[in-house]
């Protein structure tokens, strides 16, 4: 995935999981970066991409819950 694509994916993750939790896309970006997200979302971007918001949703709980 190109680095504009990985941006406007991201930028999709954060936005939507933000709607999802009634919180600001910005505070769920920095959220996403103090956490290690953002950089998880990245490092499984090919995979990630191809799957449903619900998915992609549980990937995220999942890593926070293992992570934090």
């Amino acid at each position: 995935m190109n680095t504009e694509d990985l941006a406007f994916w991201l930028s999709w993750c954060i936005e939507e999981y933000a709607s999802n939790k009634g919180k600001q896309a910005s505070d769920i970006a920095q959220f996403f970066e103090k956490t290690g997200t953002l950089q998880y979302l990245s490092e499984n971007a090919e995979i990630l991409h191809t799957q449903g918001k619900s998915f992609i949703f549980d990937c995220i709980e999942k890593f926070l819950q293992n992570n934090h």
